[in-house]
């Protein structure tokens, strides 16, 4: 079984899933097959919730604030599992805050409003928003919804942000400063936290 639960610079994640409907041109999967402590982050086989709890239970949270889910998928893909490791986690270790990392595209993967049941059992929720427009950010993700990821990723932030949860909106070093600065303008008017990621330091 590849690693589901690892530490990079000192944090804990979560690796659920490899599934992801996008196919991001600065994705740190395409740098090799781990990161941080662990061994590999590709799995062979999808791990089951009865899998993911293992791994919980076996990893010693002693000291933990803050785990992340985010591996080598987009943790949507596997809802499910998302929303009952979350709940199991809470119930287990209720003085940790958990955070998913995603691409913002749970309604259109799930097909259904999805971010008021996200933030019952996720703190803070930080949205990848990569790009300022449709077009540009269907070429940078190569996702499988073209012309309808863009405004489905605002849609879902907007619905976080209305929940009352923390919400982050991120873009990558990469995209250029002039690019950065419209991403912060969208963002200040959604109502999220922005943050600017190195994709050196693939964070």
């Amino acid at each position: 079984m590849s690693d589901i639960v690892y530490t990079l610079e000192g944090g804990t994640y979560l690796n659920i899933t490899n599934r992801c409907p996008c196919n991001c041109e600065f994705c740190i999967r395409k740098k090799g097959d781990a990161v941080g402590d662990a061994k590999r982050l590709w799995f062979d086989k999808e791990p089951t919730f009865e899998e993911i709890k293992a791994a919980v239970d076996a990893y010693d949270f002693s000291g933990v604030r803050e785990a992340v889910f985010c591996g080598y998928g987009e943790p949507t893909n596997a809802y499910d599992n998302l929303v009952k490791t979350a709940s199991y986690i809470k119930q287990k270790y209720p003085a940790i805050k958990l955070r998913i990392n995603t691409n913002g595209l749970s309604d259109l993967i799930n097909e259904r409003p999805t971010a008021a049941e996200i933030c019952k059992v996720i703190d803070i929720i930080s949205v990848s928003l990569n790009e300022t427009d449709s077009d540009s950010y269907d070429r940078i993700t190569n996702n499988r919804f073209k012309g309808r990821a863009f405004d489905a990723m605002l849609r879902f932030t907007e619905d976080c942000v209305k929940c009352g949860n923390e919400v982050h909106m991120t873009v990558v070093d990469v995209i250029g400063e002039n690019e950065i600065n419209k991403a912060r303008e969208i963002c200040n008017k959604i109502g999220a936290t922005f943050i600017v990621r190195s994709f050196e330091r693939g964070r």
